[in-house]
């Protein structure tokens, strides 16, 4: 007689599913990075663009803090469905964040901190922080949303580490997303930055700033 996981291969791999996902996520954007990802793919972005899209990201990572934590809430007060919800917005949030980021860094390029050494210092360990966290979080958080997509409620609670896993990825997740918006701010709106073309966009046109 079939089980319910053998029934359901997600459920019964989702480690192994996890592992899949972040690897193709890696590779995306490192590969974007890179200019291993053809500049085509992209569009052509003028600075203008560049910085409305930082604009937009930031917006959406601050309401993300706030998905997060409203979902950190509503578990501790054992309301699931609340919590599920939030968690599956927080997702959909990260992946309107990563098609954005993908974009701007892919058609267009990063902007590079110009301020004074007491603040830039700062600024770059925050940086380090934000991007660290945001790496070594992808299969955390993924692991975690594979888990509770594919075990009842029973399950999560009983027989996965979904409680522990997700506590780690809500938090990893949350402290660097905060940072994300500091170091946005700094950047955009308290000191200076120059920008830099990626390599993608150089490859489709040399661009004058």
């Amino acid at each position: 007689m079939a089980t319910a996981s053998a029934d359901n291969p997600l459920k019964e791999h989702a480690t192994a599913v996890t592992a899949i996902l972040s690897v193709v996520g890696y590779t995306v954007v490192v590969g974007t990075f890179l200019g291993w990802v053809p500049g085509t793919v992209f569009p052509e972005l003028s600075l203008e663009q560049v910085n409305r899209l930082s604009d937009a990201i930031a917006a959406v990572n601050t309401l993300n803090v706030f998905v997060i934590a409203m979902g950190w809430r509503w578990i501790r007060r054992n309301e699931v469905r609340k919590h599920k919800l939030a968690m599956i917005t927080s997702f959909t949030l990260i992946l309107v964040f990563l098609v954005m980021y993908l974009t701007k860094i892919g058609g267009g390029g990063t902007k590079e901190f110009v301020g004074p050494a007491f603040a830039k210092y700062p600024y770059l360990a925050m940086l380090a922080i934000h991007i660290i966290l945001s790496i070594v979080s992808v299969p955390v958080v993924l692991h975690a949303l594979v888990l509770g997509l594919t075990h009842s409620e029973r399950e999560l609670r009983t027989e996965t580490p979904h409680r522990k896993v997700g506590r780690i990825a809500a938090g990893a997740w949350l402290l660097s997303l905060a940072l994300g918006v500091v170091t946005y701010l700094l950047l955009n709106h308290v000191y200076g930055w120059e920008y830099v073309v990626s390599r993608a966009a150089a490859l489709v046109v040399p661009v004058v700033v």
